[in-house]
């Protein structure tokens, strides 16, 4: 470990702050109307600024809310999923799927064992067309 001329050592200047990651606030439907109905009742100047301040929002936020109840929309009071959305037939989707996959592994093993007997016909000098065509007819 190497001194510098101010006394501190070279690995203390190196080491960093690792910051905590915020997370997004989330609010339940309930407490966005009760902030709301105590806004609608803030009538002084300052006090609507006061309440924010108060619970730690932002004017926009507050905003926003408003315009959801206006629109009457309790689900988007209460937040929106993130991600992707998940289909009404995604269950069905997966069967399907599963079903398809199956399918195709047998049909792998089908033609595996067709292949084989073609082989074993030209070995044996059976002639594969002739039967082939007595079976149609």
């Amino acid at each position: 470990m190497s001194q510098e001329p101010n006394g501190k050592s070279v690995e203390e200047g190196r080491k960093t702050e690792v910051v905590a990651k915020a997370k997004r606030r989330q609010y339940a439907a309930e407490y966005k109307l009760r902030i709301l109905q105590e806004v609608d009742q803030c009538n002084g100047s300052g006090e609507v600024g006061a309440l924010l301040r108060r619970e730690g929002l932002y004017s926009s936020l507050v905003s926003k809310w408003r315009e959801q109840r206006a629109r009457g929309s309790l689900t988007g009071l209460s937040g929106h999923r993130r991600g992707p959305k998940v289909a009404a037939n995604a269950v069905e989707l997966v069967r399907l799927q599963r079903e398809n996959q199956r399918l195709q592994a047998k049909l792998e093993r089908a033609e595996l064992i067709i292949d084989v007997q073609k082989k074993v016909a030209r070995l044996l000098g059976v002639p594969l067309e002739e039967n082939h065509r007595n079976e149609e007819s």
